[in-house]
């Protein structure tokens, strides 16, 4: 019986996804992929072609897979803020690939436009339906969130180190998860449903 070409992907896929969170593109090395997979490395570029080739799927295929696990919710983006930053906790490797992939792939492969095409478009409906402020672009809205949402895993380790309690207490997390949740409410949410004013104080209620 001929060998699995689906399990022989899988593996080579899981391998993959490790050794360029661990070390990008340029640092990836086809030997380590191959050994990891228990598989030749020949078959890589059977099954893949080049290693950016695969470097670009390995990082669509976990966007795909973060799309699925935390369905995106234009009502509700402070709910889907705190969902995303629970999961990208459990999952770091996602962070690290798209950090990769920002620095060494950046002239953004269609598949990752794809994944930000249909948010961009329900946080259009959802102003539309004055739910999420206007007084951002849909683009805007999407960056400020997922910028709040991983400005922890982000922040250097020197300001890290300056917490009130060791970075990644479980309650120091509980704390910064609940300051970003605010901060995304505050900055997504249209005056009337926040009780922000426009200078972005608490106050009277504004109709927009």
């Amino acid at each position: 019986m001929p060998p699995d070409a689906t399990a022989t992907k899988k593996r080579l896929l899981a391998a993959a996804y490790e050794e360029f969170a661990q070390f990008g593109l340029a640092g990836a090395r086809v030997d380590r992929i191959g050994e990891a997979a228990q598989v030749n490395k020949r078959l890589m570029y059977v099954h893949f072609g080049n290693k950016s080739d695969l470097f670009d799927l390995v990082v669509a295929n976990s966007l795909a897979d973060l799309s699925r696990a935390v369905p995106f919710t234009a009502e509700d983006l402070p709910g889907y803020a705190g969902r995303l930053f629970d999961y990208l906790l459990d999952h770091p490797q996602v962070l690290r690939l798209t950090g990769w992939s920002q620095l060494e792939r950046p002239e953004a492969p269609p598949a990752q436009v794809d994944a930000y095409r249909p948010k961009i478009a329900a946080i259009a409906g959802a102003q539309q339906q004055k739910v999420v402020t206007t007084a951002l672009t849909p683009a805007d809205v999407l960056a400020l969130l997922l910028g709040l949402t991983t400005a922890w895993a982000n922040a250097s380790p020197a300001l890290r180190s300056l917490a009130d309690q060791p970075p990644w207490d479980p309650e120091r997390i509980r704390v910064h998860r609940a300051a970003m949740i605010a901060a995304v409410q505050a900055l997504t949410t249209l005056p009337s449903t926040a009780g922000i004013d426009g200078t972005g104080q608490q106050g009277t209620t504004v109709t927009p």
